[in-house]
């Protein structure tokens, strides 16, 4: 039978503990609806445990498995990218390293995908993540329908399959700050979502911080939109209004009152409100040219160490990208 080919990308970082079990989930998940093949590439993505030596074993045990090894932590979405430049699959799936994520649901997910959608998403009910990471990911998603055009019905979660034609666009983007939700919202808006439920983690703690939100936040800002940009321009203008209102003001009270005496507390208070505007302002203008600079010099998204690839389907014909 020609078994269609699944595609899983985990980049890997610190979880030489949960690792395996997330692998051998999928592996068993997938022996169970025969009319699927799968592979999984594991990017190291500069972890600081034994977390390489670890991929290493399950690529050696099992030749289905690819790892690649970067040579720092270039951050998830970089580590994302290196993966899906390897894949051969029919269907791309995007997973995490923790074992939260309900590798049960991989099969529904592709299904509801075969039913004429581009891309699919796990709809998690219960969130199991920290309170910031909640109200970060609140923010991400009004900041996506803010400046990007996400649907306001669409729930996007860091669980998902596309199809190929989806992932051979996105791999395009070569800038060195890679945000895989405007990627995908750029190529198609045919998505939707499944709901299903995520687990605890196997162990340990989450390694997105707080930081890491903000640098998240800041490659969506900067990377697919010019609507900051365009606020800094109504900010500007808002200011200049009311600086200009207020010294008209200023020079009819003291036309009306000649005894009235020039308030340094207020002439203070406005010089900090635009010194403090003007501050921001160029702190974004000047997080947009950084930006521009770096992707002139061509800072690299990523860069590989060394990878291990010795990849066997059932089904031979799965090629590389750009050899279908």
């Amino acid at each position: 039978m020609n078994k269609e080919l699944i595609s899983f990308v985990i980049p890997c970082y610190n979880s030489e503990l949960s690792i395996a079990s997330v692998v051998d989930e999928i592996i068993a998940e997938i022996d169970k609806a025969p009319k699927y093949d799968y592979e999984i590439i594991l990017v190291n993505d500069g972890s600081s445990d034994g977390t390489w030596d670890t991929i290493n074993k399950l690529q050696h045990n099992n030749k289905r498995i690819a790892t690649v090894d970067l040579t720092r932590n270039f951050g998830q979405a970089s580590a994302q990218m290196a993966g899906f430049n390897m894949v051969r699959g029919d269907y791309v799936f995007s997973l995490d390293d923790d074992g939260q994520m309900p590798i049960e649901s991989i099969v529904t997910l592709v299904d509801k995908l075969k039913e004429g959608y581009d891309v699919v998403f796990g709809r998690y009910e219960d969130v199991k993540q920290a309170w910031y990471r909640n109200i970060g990911s609140i923010i991400n998603s009004k900041m996506m329908e803010w400046l990007v055009g996400k649907p306001k019905e669409l729930y996007m979660s860091s669980f998902w399959v596309a199809r190929r034609v989806v992932v051979k666009e996105i791999i395009k983007y070569q800038g060195p700050y890679p945000y895989v939700g405007g990627l995908l919202l750029r190529v198609s808006r045919n998505m939707t979502s499944v709901s299903v439920k995520e687990r605890e983690r196997l162990y340990g703690k989450s390694n997105y911080t707080f930081g890491k939100l903000i640098h998240l936040w800041m490659n969506g800002f900067t990377a697919f939109s010019i609507v900051p940009l365009r606020i800094a321009s109504g900010i500007g203008i808002v200011s200049a209004m009311i600086g200009f209102v207020y010294g008209i003001i200023s020079v009819i009270r003291k036309i009306i009152n000649p005894d009235i005496l020039l308030g340094y507390s207020s002439l203070i208070v406005v010089i900090l409100l635009i010194g403090g505007v003007i501050m921001i302002l160029l702190g974004m203008l000047g997080e947009y040219m950084g930006r521009i600079y770096l992707n002139i010099n061509q800072a690299p998204q990523y860069v590989i160490r060394s990878a291990i690839d010795e990849r066997k389907t059932i089904n031979e014909g799965h090629g590389m990208f750009g050899d279908d």
